[in-house]
């Protein structure tokens, strides 16, 4: 991915759209840590970690507009890489904690303490390194996505049946991590972690220091999608979107691009759920839940599939609502509202929010230019020279 290349793949609203997230990310950090509390302008601490929360849900939502927005590939599984993602992240801040923990074993986590654990379960091997557990956030989403994809595009399961089937991974991923004998913190998960590189993960610059971090990475995200959907690569990954059978014939491997794009948005699911566990402080099995990969797909939707721009956006605002209505009377009622916020939006906005003003702007330059062409036109008939009889 060439300077030159991502120079290319950037119009005006993508550069509008990073130079936001770049100034949140710079501006929100120092308006928490530099002004003091009682400030108009001054961030708290919470408000850092919650917003934090939405950036890294912006990442899980442009990861499934890559491949259902440009290669029509429905997901209802992506939490599943997310919570992987956490899972590895939540590891390395386990072993972190060492002797600082309820029972005081420098090796055992405390639930392993309390099942009766004799020794360190091989999994957890290697996660008391950095470097090790930000390998295996990459490496363990991509390598399920590539297996999966591997077995579900080379027998040429498509459509409904795709979706079904991702469905069907995530829950069995959600019932073998609520088991306390897989090793991972059974129903209550991990949680109560001490240190992130030898920082106070509660400590206010840390928290500040994530967000910015968790800016940066959506940054990257964005331009990664937008360097592979304004290549050559996306335009056969439409091509396989709108007509899959006839890419086929034509002699392009389907198989082959599915399965990359597949891989590298589990991946980038994988990064969102790490950045997501430091934030939140916690990561349990209700993540692999299915409901949570439905309620992403609804993100993209809201927004606009196939803008990239309009699945950030979808997944900071319905998130955002999210928060503001369960937090008062209209908390148990939110499920039904965002299933009606899905009716409305694909009866009365089927391009999304985003889509749906890209698509007004076009049709505003159409008419002015075919106004500018008539109002050419007519001078021209006008100026024009009449025939000596």
């Amino acid at each position: 991915m060439t300077p030159h290349m991502l120079t290319r793949s950037l119009d005006r609203g993508a550069a509008i759209f990073l130079a936001v997230v770049a100034a949140c990310g710079i501006l929100i950090p120092l308006s928490n840590l530099l002004l003091p509390s009682d400030s108009f302008l001054q961030v708290p601490t919470y408000l850092v970690a919650l917003w934090g929360k939405y950036v890294c849900y912006a990442i899980l939502a442009l990861s499934i507009d890559l491949i259902w927005g440009y290669c029509g590939i429905l997901s209802l599984g992506h939490g599943a890489f997310f919570a992987l993602g956490g899972y590895a992240m939540g590891m390395y801040l386990m072993r972190q904690i060492g002797a600082r923990g309820v029972y005081g074993n420098p090796v055992l986590p405390d639930f392993m303490v309390f099942l009766n654990y004799s020794k360190l379960p091989w999994t957890w091997y290697g996660f008391d390194m950095f470097w090790f557990a930000a390998l295996m956030v990459l490496l363990v989403p991509g390598l399920l996505a590539f297996c999966f994809g591997w077995l579900a595009f080379r027998s040429r399961v498509t459509g409904v049946y795709l979706s079904i089937i991702t469905q069907a991974m995530t829950y069995a991923l959600l019932l073998a991590f609520f088991r306390n004998d897989f090793g991972f913190g059974g129903n209550n998960g991990l949680t109560d972690f001490k240190d992130i590189l030898g920082f106070n993960v509660q400590a206010e610059g840390t928290r500040a220091a994530l967000f910015a971090l968790s800016c940066l990475a959506l940054i990257f995200s964005f331009l990664i999608c937008r360097s592979v959907v304004s290549s050559k690569l996306g335009k056969v990954l439409i091509a396989i979107r709108d007509a899959e059978s006839r890419s086929r014939f034509l002699g392009y491997r389907v198989e082959s691009y599915k399965l990359f794009v597949f891989t590298l948005s589990a991946c980038m699911a994988g990064v969102a759920g790490a950045l997501y566990v430091p934030q939140v402080g916690i990561i349990n099995p209700s993540e692999f839940a299915p409901g949570n990969s439905i309620e992403a797909v609804i993100w993209v939707a809201v927004g606009g599939r196939g803008t990239l721009i309009g699945a950030a956006l979808g997944a900071i605002v319905v998130n955002y609502a999210k928060t503001f209505f369960t937090s008062g009377v209209l908390a148990p009622y939110w499920l039904f509202m965002l299933g009606a916020l899905f009716i409305l939006v694909t009866l009365l906005l089927p391009k999304g929010i985003v889509g749906t003003f890209n698509a007004w702007r076009d049709q505003s330059k159409e008419k002015r230019s075919a106004s500018a062409t008539a109002s050419a036109a007519a001078e021209d008939a006008i100026t024009e020279p009449k025939m000596a009889e």
